[in-house]
C-alpha cells in the first residue's frame, strides 16, 4: 500500500522509541519494520535509524519528533478509495 507510513527501527533505540511516541501522540497510523531481520534493509538504514517512509519517498529520519511531523502532515498521501460505478 503506497499510502501506508512505515517507520524503519531497530529495537532498543532510543530514536526510535521517540518517533513512535511522537506518531501516537498525533494519532498518525503507522507500521513498523524491524531492519534486524532483513539484511538488506539493515544495509539501506542501518545508520540511518529511524526512517519514516510512505512508498519509496522517505519523510523522515534520524530524530524525529512531533513538531517535525506536524510540518509533514500537510504532505503525507492519503490512500484514496476505489472508484465505484465505472463501467
Amino acid at each position: 500500500m503506497s499510502g501506508e507510513l512505515v517507520l524503519f527501527l531497530r529495537p532498543g533505540c532510543h530514536l526510535c522509541e521517540e518517533a513512535e511516541e511522537a506518531l501516537r501522540s498525533l494519532g498518525i497510523p503507522y507500521i513498523t519494520v524491524d531492519i534486524t531481520k532483513d539484511e538488506s534493509l539493515e544495509r539501506k538504514y542501518g545508520l540511518r535509524i529511524p526512517v519514516l517512509a510512505q512508498g519509496e519517498r522517505v519523510l523522515a529520519e534520524g530524530r524525529i519528533g512531533r513538531a517535525e511531523l506536524e510540518r509533514l502532515i500537510p504532505s503525507l498521501e492519503t490512500p484514496r478509495p476505489a472508484a465505484e460505478g465505472r463501467g
